[in-house]
């Protein structure tokens, strides 16, 4: 007869305990993963008791399954009816057995390779939605499309956005009754916000809100806007675009009947441009919530006023029932870019309480009773160490709570930035307007030149963390600290799980009163997406996508694919208890520098190259040269791309495979000078 102690008696007695609350909280099973967060609350939290604390290191891998990409892997996969689907870049769907792997069908709704210059972080893709045997999805070009859930046959189709204007569409559509809900992204390219209501069935236009105003000298689209408008002063915002897209946060509350959804950052990013006297520039960094049927808004809150730093607050919102001074509130939880962790009263919009859950400098602190920042810096043409930077202290990858243990799991990170006003506007009092590309008004060469110098202060603290966060005592229960910054969305469960990927290919399985890693399984490719957790039949199962891409492909940060010796071979894997499949290895072989042709160049040419670099190539192929290992690592081109380096960049020989053509913004001496750039940053590479 084996021992048993004391202590797994007390472990067995407080998991039955748990269960027990799970079952008093939950009325279904939850063996599906129907929505975005599993449910309208967007908890992410599964009643899922299988898969627990005490036997969590049993689980193994059942299956993994091919996503023919090498670019970010960004959806939550969605589980109904025994199929999962999930998308990959560019918005194409598999359909897949969700027991047993085998493929069902795909579909790719073939996006213009050229879209790929439009979109800031690569061509990711958030998700799916399903209702009554529909899926759909949104393309990255704009479309959205309502798909056959059993064949993956195109039922109808709808461009979402005005296809002149650099618009992207990322995020994963939301299905609220019989509306299909959808937004899109491109502030950071000079375009209007918005979020679009479409029937279900038809694909008929409902309602769409606009979250800024257009032209003044023009008749407002609805009657919220004439709100708005008053609090943009100065400029001609209108012809920058204002920004506020609708990209990636929505969630409904079934009770109140209303819908939530967070808007973006400002377009450009400073306010000293876009609206230079003042105002708070509603609807920017703003959730609202509005009547799903007819698109009135309802109330806002405004976590940003006249927002700089790209403090968006499009991140995941959560529906909680939480007792509060001694009071059962209604509540919506959000941790934006911003740093400061909020708990509104979801009927009103009211503030209930705001306190930084990472190091913020942009303000001191929340006021209780008006829900604005107090000491708000008014960011202008001085040079600034921002806290958190633009990536924010907690980016779109979801948190998740767990009513189980009341704690709000938060991917955070701790990250610095500079702000650096453009020059343009510095020297001329205006900014040139470019069609089809960057438009945020910052010094983008000397953001990056600063933020890679540690003198700076900026590089060297910033890290990333998983950090159980107690919304009522404003303060973390437990943190687990990564390698590295960006780490992967949360899931927790009824089995007193947390579970995360990283950016270090690991996936892990936390305690969750405790934080005490209990699982963890080396995946070779980094994640970001989020898990989630389903079962049929009598197995519980536990999935997730890994590829790394997003906002790191400007990172220059290799460490993430070990050091480059690793594919970066998307895939979605799943686990069950006693899984025996082994891990697809990720090694590749070794890729080293090579001597580039002799080609004379002077030293005021590698410099122009290097400026035009950082602002036009750096975003995909990193800093200085230096690939995260998602897009081509420019210093390891053959000597057939350096004869082609013209063709390629100006004529858009690689279109096709995401590669676009800049003729429109790049002429042939300063496509010589980036290759001037290159080829000394080779040479100083291999002289090391």
């Amino acid at each position: 007869m084996p021992t048993i102690t004391l202590s797994a008696y007390q472990n067995q007695y407080r998991f039955i305990v748990l269960c027990l609350i799970a079952l008093l909280i939950h009325d279904s099973a939850g063996h599906d993963w129907p929505l975005h967060g599993r449910d309208y609350n967007d908890q992410r939290f599964s009643p899922l008791t299988q898969i627990n604390e005490i036997n969590v290191n049993q689980l193994g891998l059942a299956w993994s399954y091919e996503m023919k990409t090498h670019r970010g892997l960004q959806a939550t996969p969605i589980m109904v009816n025994g199929v999962l689907y999930v998308t990959g870049t560019w918005g194409k769907v598999a359909a897949i057995d969700a027991q047993s792997g085998e493929r069902l069908w795909e579909f790719d709704p073939e996006v213009p390779g050229k879209w790929g210059r439009y979109g800031c972080c690569d061509a990711v893709n958030r998700g799916v939605a399903y209702w009554d045997g529909y899926v759909y999805v949104a393309s990255f070009d704009g479309r959205l499309i309502a798909l056959n859930a059993e064949t993956g046959a195109v039922i109808w189709e709808v461009d979402t956005i005005d296809s002149t204007a650099p618009y992207t569409s990322t995020g994963a559509p939301r299905i609220v009754k019989d509306k299909i809900l959808i937004g899109n992204a491109g502030a950071d390219y000079g375009v209007r916000g918005y979020i679009s209501a479409y029937h279900a069935k038809s694909g008929k236009l409902e309602w769409r809100f606009f979250t800024v105003p257009g032209n003044p000298q023009k008749p407002f689209e609805h009657p919220e806007l004439e709100i708005a408008a008053k609090t943009w002063k100065g400029s001609k915002w209108w012809q920058m675009g204002g920004g506020g897209t609708v990209w990636d946060s929505m969630t409904y509350d079934a009770e109140l009947d209303l819908l939530y959804f967070g808007v973006g950052n400002g377009s450009p990013w400073p306010q000293a441009i876009r609206s230079p006297e003042g105002g708070d520039n509603l609807f920017l960094s703003s959730i609202v919530a509005v009547d799903p049927d007819s698109g009135e808004m309802s109330w806002f809150y405004q976590t940003t006023p006249g927002e700089s730093l790209d403090f968006t607050a499009t991140q995941n919102m959560i529906l909680a029932d939480l007792t509060v001074g001694g009071k059962r509130r209604k509540v919506l939880m959000q941790a934006p870019k911003n740093g400061f962790f909020y708990i509104l009263d979801r009927s009103t919009g009211k503030v209930i309480s705001a306190e930084n859950y990472v190091t913020v400098n942009w303000a001191n602190h929340i006021d209780a009773l008006s829900g604005r920042p107090i000491g708000q810096k008014v960011y202008g043409a001085d040079l600034e160490v921002t806290r958190p930077s633009p990536a924010g202290g907690h980016n779109w990858q979801p948190m998740a709570y767990n009513p189980i243990t009341k704690l709000v799991y938060i991917p955070a990170r701790e990250s610095a930035g500079i702000f650096a006003l453009s020059q343009d506007w510095i020297k001329k009092r205006d900014i040139p307007i470019r069609q089809n590309w960057w438009n945020i008004g910052v010094d983008w060469g000397k953001y990056t030149e600063l933020t890679e110098n540690a003198s700076t202060d900026v590089p060297s603290k910033d890290f990333g963390f998983l950090g159980a966060w107690d919304p009522i005592k404003s303060s973390y229960s437990w943190t687990h600290r990564h390698t590295n910054l960006i780490n992967g969305g949360v899931l927790t469960t009824a089995g007193n799980l947390v579970m995360q990927g990283g950016g270090d290919g690991i996936l892990r399985a936390h305690q969750a009163e405790t934080g005490e890693v209990l699982w963890a399984q080396d995946l070779q490719i980094g994640m970001l997406a989020p898990p989630i957790s389903y079962a049929i039949g009598n197995k519980q199962y536990i999935a997730i996508l890994a590829g790394w891409g997003g906002a790191a492909i400007a990172s220059g940060n290799s460490g993430v694919l070990k050091g480059g010796k690793l594919h970066n071979s998307g895939k979605l894997f799943v686990f069950h208890l006693g899984g025996k499949k082994n891990v697809p290895s990720q090694l590749k072989e070794a890729k080293k520098l090579s001597y580039p042709p002799e080609i004379d160049m002077t030293a005021d040419s590698v410099k122009a190259g290097a400026s035009t670099y950082m602002e036009y190539c750096s975003l995909c192929h990193g800093p200085r040269a230096v690939s995260s290992g998602v897009i081509p690592d420019l210093r390891m081109i053959s000597n057939s791309t350096h004869q082609r380096f013209q063709q390629i960049v100006l004529k858009g020989e690689l279109e096709a495979l995401g590669m676009p053509n800049f003729s429109d913004l790049l002429n042939s001496e300063d496509v010589k000078s980036v290759h001037h750039y290159i080829i000394h940053r080779i040479r100083e590479d291999l002289s090391k």
